[in-house]
C-alpha cells in the first residue's frame, strides 16, 4: 500500500488543511489497494474520506491532480535518494555511474506503480511540466554535463527520459512481455551509446 506523506509543495497549509489532504489521499490509497487504480474516483474517496465531493475537488482539481498527489510522496523519494542518498545513485559515485544507477531505480520504480503511473499522466500540455519530471531532466543533464561537456545536454536528457516513460515501460514489459532485466540492460546500453563510454561487464 502507498504510504501517503505531506507535500512539501505546501508549507502553508494550515493544520486542518493539511489533516484533510492526509486524510483524503489516504482514503485514495485504501482504495487503490482494494480495489486498484479504477476504484479512485472523485466520489469515491470523498465517501471513504466521509468528506463533500466538493471538497476532493477543491484539493487535488480533477482526478488526475489526486492520483499525481498520490505519486509526490515516491517522487520525493527518489529525488532524495539520488540528491543525497548512498552512492552510486547518490553522491559520491563517478557521474556515469550515478546515471546508470539512476535509469535502473526509475525502472523499477515505475514497473511497481505503472496502473497509478499511467492514470496519473497528465493532458500532454501539462505532462513536461511537472515538477518532477523537470528534477528528473536536470539531474540527467548535470550528470551529462559532467560526462559528455560538449554535448547538448538539455536535449538529451529529455531524450534518456523518454526512453523510462511508464507507458513505454508498460508496453515492453507487460504488452511485450520483456523481462525487467532486459530494460536494465537496455538503459545501459543506452547511455554508453549516448556517453560514448564503454558500457559496464556483464
Amino acid at each position: 500500500m502507498l504510504q501517503v506523506a505531506p507535500s512539501p509543495e505546501e508549507p502553508c497549509l494550515r493544520a486542518d488543511a493539511a489533516r484533510n489532504r492526509a486524510r483524503l489521499l489516504e482514503a485514495a490509497a485504501r482504495l487503490i489497494a482494494e480495489h486498484g487504480v479504477a476504484g479512485v474516483t472523485m466520489e469515491a474517496v470523498a465517501a471513504a474520506a466521509q468528506v463533500g465531493k466538493g471538497t476532493v475537488f477543491r484539493r487535488f482539481g480533477d482526478r488526475t491532480g489526486l492520483l499525481m498527489a498520490l505519486l509526490d510522496h515516491s517522487d520525493r523519494q527518489l529525488q532524495a535518494d539520488f540528491l543525497g542518498g548512498p552512492p552510486p545513485l547518490g553522491p559520491g559515485a563517478p557521474a556515469l555511474d550515478r546515471l546508470r544507477a539512476f535509469g535502473v531505480a526509475v525502472l523499477y520504480r515505475s514497473a511497481e506503480q505503472l496502473d497509478l503511473q499511467l492514470a496519473a499522466q497528465p493532458e500532454p500540455t501539462r505532462r513536461f511540466s511537472h515538477p518532477a519530471i523537470g528534477a528528473r531532466r536536470t539531474h540527467i543533464a548535470v550528470l551529462l554535463r559532467q560526462i559528455v561537456p560538449d554535448a547538448d545536454c538539455d536535449l538529451l536528457s529529455q531524450t534518456l527520459l523518454a526512453s523510462l516513460d511508464p507507458a513505454l515501460i508498460h508496453h515492453q514489459h507487460r504488452q511485450r512481455g520483456m523481462p525487467m532485466e532486459r530494460l536494465e540492460a537496455g538503459w545501459t546500453d543506452l547511455v554508453a551509446r549516448v556517453t560514448r563510454t564503454e558500457p559496464p561487464p556483464r
